[in-house]
């Protein structure tokens, strides 16, 4: 999509922080931390939401959390814990139309969900 923010940064446009790239996915850094680690990871692939993303029949939400759950690990964020949230549509809170995973540790939390 030519106006998404996650597309420009996939194809080099916008800079970013990358914590890890692939052929199916990006990582980067969010240019807005809620914590002290806080991680973007986006498919490559644009799609709206989550629910645009479990529609796939191709795996991608499922090896999407892989890849959370490993970036976890690769952060020190296993032992203690850490939060994982993507947002879906207006009242969720959504602020980029292109699904998003956000990882969140290296602290305690707040234990507010919105």
């Amino acid at each position: 999509m030519d106006d998404c923010i996650f597309c420009k940064i996939i194809d080099g446009q916008i800079p970013s922080t990358k914590v890890y790239e692939d052929d199916r996915a990006l990582a980067f850094l969010d240019i807005n931390p809620q914590a002290p680690t806080h991680i973007v990871v986006i498919p490559k692939a644009h799609m709206r939401n989550i629910l645009e993303c479990a529609a796939r029949e191709d795996d991608l939400l499922g090896y999407l959390m892989g890849l959370v759950a490993q970036l976890a690990k690769d952060q020190g964020l296993a032992d203690k814990g850490f939060r994982v949230i993507t947002n879906c549509g207006e009242h969720g809170a959504q602020s980029v139309e292109h699904f998003h995973i956000h990882l969140l540790g290296g602290a305690q939390l707040n234990g507010k969900m919105g």
